[in-house]
């Protein structure tokens, strides 16, 4: 589980993207980008990370984040005997603006072979969602989820997220 509150967590930058996430509250934010509050806290001093779009990225930029590995032999995360046992990361997200770019997450292997789970693009509303997706070690190899934000037209319009869980499955 990482709410953001102190840090990272065990969450990693990618290197070969565009540009990054960045860790900031709402108090810090200038009026009218991103969520007026954190989602663990519900306070504005309350942290999570945040892309936003501005004059220095260009729209389909990407900036990526990828979670710690999880191994394909966890026995609660592989095909057993045919049958797929899943586990789930659940997440919340903040997407709000005319011009807002896309979320899009990824299951990707040790090897670099990447499986969309989900593409979210342009306004989602002004509040936080929650969206709960199943990964599975259903191959031969470990694996990472992959979070990438992709900048879009609006200079003041951002994507957030806060408190990324995995279930205890994996």
């Amino acid at each position: 589980h990482c709410n953001f509150e102190f840090d990272l967590c065990e969450w990693k930058q990618d290197e070969n993207d565009d540009f990054n996430w960045h860790l900031r509250t709402s108090s810090t934010a200038k009026l009218g980008t991103g969520p007026a509050t954190d989602h663990t806290l519900q306070e504005p001093s309350g942290h999570y990370i945040f892309i936003k779009n501005s004059f220095f990225q260009l729209p389909g930029q990407k900036a990526r984040i990828s979670s710690p590995v999880l191994s394909r032999r966890n026995k609660n995360c592989k095909v057993r005997e045919n049958v797929i046992v899943a586990g789930m990361i659940i997440f919340y997200y903040h997407m709000y603006g005319a011009h807002i770019g896309s979320l899009i997450i990824y299951q990707r292997t040790t090897l670099k072979h990447e499986k969309i789970l989900l593409n979210l693009t342009g306004n989602q509303g002004n509040f936080w969602q929650c969206k709960a997706l199943t990964v599975s070690g259903d191959g031969d190899e470990d694996f990472q989820v992959v979070f990438e934000g992709m900048a879009g037209k609006g200079p003041n319009d951002g994507i957030a997220l806060d408190d990324l869980t995995f279930s205890r499955e994996c």
